[in-house]
């Protein structure tokens, strides 16, 4: 049966966790809007998927407001002032470990964008007050959280339960043994956390009482980020990416996230055609497309501010008809390439004003660091392990540097009226599940659940994987399959239908007639909720 798409006229909130999405929902159904509600949404995931997000982590939105302008909020942390590469010398280590102390390295920047996203929902007409947005995430800290079918799969691959790091066994490993289903989870500190970020404002988690707690434990453990880099932390604005094809004009995040990434794919997948989907057309040339893409992001893509390079630059028609004409149709490219890996939620929102929301939430690695402080409960990302220690290569490890990001938000405002905000989670897998699922949609007019559903695949490693091949779900018809391994792909079928390496997408659609529908992955806890 295919997935549902949900419809509704107030208000929708679509999340890899179905508490999260009511949550949202039930701020819109207050009168709340679709950013206010993306806020009590965010807060909630982070206490009932800790293992993809936390408020230790880092996030990106998109926001269109009812002028159809859109907004990007850039709130990822940078690399800790005692975070130099001779630090890692001293320790005898030549590349900045997975886990532990020494990967919690940069500032969490979650949210300082929740700060900023308040700012965009007052403007906006918003009226609810932070204590009624984090309600549900502490109602949640308080009494525990459900076991997870994503979170299960996550110790079943063995990393979970075998991550070692300060406070993680404590936190993750209750009696030294696994969660397993019908269990309800200790949040630890979190509900002080919340309690007191209800209490004082978002601003205390840098630069009050909480934001001292975290600094002292940092020290403590060993981390690079002091309580000066909390203090001096603010997320950004920016211009979003954009990008206009035959269907409409699309946007996406700016560097250090891989939206030119998305952006290009697109635009070269336009140049080839996409093919009937599921077909071998529309898998090989999205595929070549991302090997396209990916060689332009390793040799550009960085910290905003340290950029050469014009993201833009490689969107041009130009740019894009050369990278188009570099694909053979019939004729896979050498691969692997450098590959990085990602754990992360995505959501999206709208409601019936035309305000839509398109966000994204991550710790990198399953669990981050791994490394839980213990006043308060936060887990640390470990974003900052993408930084090399070569003082030679792009994204070089540097105080005050931001790592490089395998997250994007996307939006879409098509030539039929038709507004969608959708994304997903998935490390290297994102940008090309992206483009199957707008393509899907846009081109094919698939429905939304529908085209979510569909078999997907990916190419490149996620969660910690050495595995760089083409890996598909089963689904694909037998011809597609052999025609891409006739074809020089490195094919890897999967045994189940619906995996979880392929990520959790989801979407969330304005119409031209107000109905607003939502849907999100079958191979997530989460769903759509409408009012």
């Amino acid at each position: 049966m295919p997935n549902e798409t949900v419809r509704a006229r107030r208000g929708m909130v679509v999340a890899p966790h179905m508490l999260a999405a009511e949550a949202g929902r039930d701020v819109i159904a207050e009168g709340g809007n679709a950013v206010e509600a993306m806020i009590a949404s965010a807060a909630a995931i982070a206490v009932a998927y800790p293992h993809m997000n936390h408020i230790g982590g880092d996030g990106f939105w998109l926001i269109r407001e009812p002028s159809g302008k859109v907004r990007y909020i850039e709130a990822c942390g940078y690399a800790g002032a005692k975070a130099t590469r001779a630090l890692y010398k001293q320790h005898g280590l030549d590349k900045i470990p997975e886990r532990g102390a020494l990967s919690a390295i940069t500032v969490p920047g979650a949210i300082g964008g929740w700060m900023l996203a308040l700012e965009a929902a007052k403007a906006l007409g918003g009226k609810m007050p932070v204590g009624r947005l984090l309600e549900p995430a502490l109602g949640m800290a308080q009494k525990g959280y459900p076991f997870s079918k994503s979170l299960g799969w996550r110790y079943t691959t063995e990393r979970g339960a075998a991550i070692d790091a300060p406070g993680f066994a404590e936190t993750f490993l209750p009696g030294g043994k696994p969660p397993k289903a019908g269990d309800m989870l200790s949040a630890g500190k979190l509900p002080d956390t919340f309690g007191q970020l209800i209490k004082a404002g978002l601003d205390d988690f840098y630069r009050g009482d909480i934001g001292r707690e975290i600094a002292n434990d940092l020290e403590k453990l060993g981390s690079p980020v002091t309580r000066e880099d909390l203090q001096k932390y603010k997320a950004v604005t920016r211009e979003p990416l954009s990008l206009k094809l035959k269907q409409g004009t699309l946007f996406n995040s700016q560097p250090p996230t891989p939206g030119m990434v998305a952006l290009l794919i697109l635009a070269i997948v336009e140049k080839l055609g996409p093919g009937d989907p599921e077909s071998f057309q529309f898998v090989h040339g999205i595929v070549e497309a991302t090997k396209r893409a990916f060689l332009i992001r390793d040799r550009t893509q960085t910290d905003f501010e340290r950029l050469k390079v014009d993201p833009a630059s490689f969107l041009t028609p130009t740019a894009v008809e050369k990278e188009a004409n570099a694909i053979n149709p019939k004729k896979a490219a050498p691969w692997p390439q450098p590959a990085g890996a990602g754990d992360t939620i995505w959501m999206g929102s709208a409601d019936a004003s035309g305000i839509s929301v398109s966000y994204i939430q991550s710790l990198f690695y399953e669990f981050g660091s791994g490394c839980v402080l213990p006043s308060t409960g936060v887990i640390m990302q470990n974003r900052g392990s993408s930084f090399s220690l070569d003082p030679k290569a792009l994204n070089p490890l540097e105080p005050g540097r931001m790592p490089f990001h395998t997250l994007s938000v996307a939006m879409a405002q098509m030539n039929d009226g038709r507004f969608l905000s959708y994304g997903t989670m998935g490390g290297e897998g994102q940008t090309q599940t992206q483009a199957a699922v707008f393509t899907r949609y846009a081109d094919h007019k698939v429905p939304l659940g529908d085209a979510i559903d569909r078999p997907r695949w990916i190419l490149g490693r996620t969660w910690g994987s050495e595995i760089t091949n083409l890996r598909l779900e089963p689904r694909f018809p037998d011809a597609t399959i052999e025609r891409l391994k006739n074809a020089g792909h490195d094919v890897e079928v999967l045994a189940d239908p619906y995996v979880e390496i392929m990520g959790h997408a989801g979407g969330v659609a304005i119409l031209p007639d107000g109905t607003i529908e939502g849907a999100h992955d079958p191979r997530s806890d989460g769903g759509a909720a409408g009012c």
